[in-house]
């Protein structure tokens, strides 16, 4: 059994911050060393509707949309045993760079996915911590498509599943005692690893449409019982009997 601790309000101030990340240097707002063009905005448009954008800049970079937990008031973490799931439509236009991710003091990065439509059957599932990694290829993973994704983040194995189907086990795991914020949001290539946008593009973007975190719940603990008051005296033993403790 487990419980749900936390359902992704985009709007939510409270739960996400928009605009910067310390996963990039000095939190932003570019991050040329990942190769990326991304220039962060805190703009609403571009990540609190739960459609993550990305618009061309007149000076090369992209303003590009990203949401994470740290920071927040509630600052929420996902921990080891939790599993995360989400509902994605993915993007279309070469460039875009997905992805929802944990992060925290420079490390404990877990990637729920990456995607480049440039390998349009193609997931990146990582688990940086300790290294486990898949390139998962699949019919149902195309441009535009909507794909269920769910991840648990367990202490000896991360496990991902796809539409229901569990489709990678890293043999890992995350440890037993990691904690990570979240992050949600759209990149752009900036050719070195991947296709860059075309030249005639303006606009890229994918969609979360849901994303939830469940816990397992704490084994429930038997209450002790209480003798009825009530109920007949215990048979005395003697007048000069006395009972010793169970050895066991």
């Amino acid at each position: 059994m487990s419980d749900v601790v936390f359902t992704a309000d985009f709007t939510s101030e409270r739960q996400w911050v928009a605009g910067r990340s310390w996963a990039y240097p000095d939190g932003g707002p570019t991050n040329p060393g990942d190769n990326k063009l991304d220039y962060l905005t805190a703009d609403p448009a571009y990540s609190r509707t739960g459609t993550f954008r990305a618009t061309r800049r007149t000076d090369g970079w992209w303003n590009a949309g990203l949401l994470t937990t740290e920071g927040s008031d509630e600052g929420f973490m996902v921990r080891t045993g939790d599993q995360l799931r989400a509902r994605v439509r993915l993007p279309t236009g070469l460039g875009a760079w997905p992805a929802i991710w944990t992060w925290r003091d420079g490390g404990n990065e877990v990637d729920v996915f990456e995607y480049h439509p440039d390998n349009p059957d193609l997931l990146e599932l990582s688990n940086h911590v300790r290294q486990g990694h898949s390139y998962l290829r699949r019919p149902a993973v195309h441009p535009g498509a909507t794909i269920d994704l769910q991840v648990t983040f367990g202490r000896r194995d991360v496990v991902w599943s796809l539409d229901g189907t569990q489709v990678f086990a890293d043999g890992r795991g995350v440890g037993a005692r990691w904690h990570a914020y979240l992050i949600v949001n759209l990149s752009v290539c900036a050719g070195r690893y991947h296709t860059p946008p075309d030249p005639t593009a303006t606009e890229l973007s994918y969609r979360v449409e849901s994303l939830t975190v469940h816990r397992p719940s704490a084994p429930s603990v038997p209450h002790p019982t209480v003798p009825d008051a009530r109920s007949e005296p215990a048979t005395q033993i003697g007048p000069t009997s006395e009972i010793s403790a169970d050895p066991a």
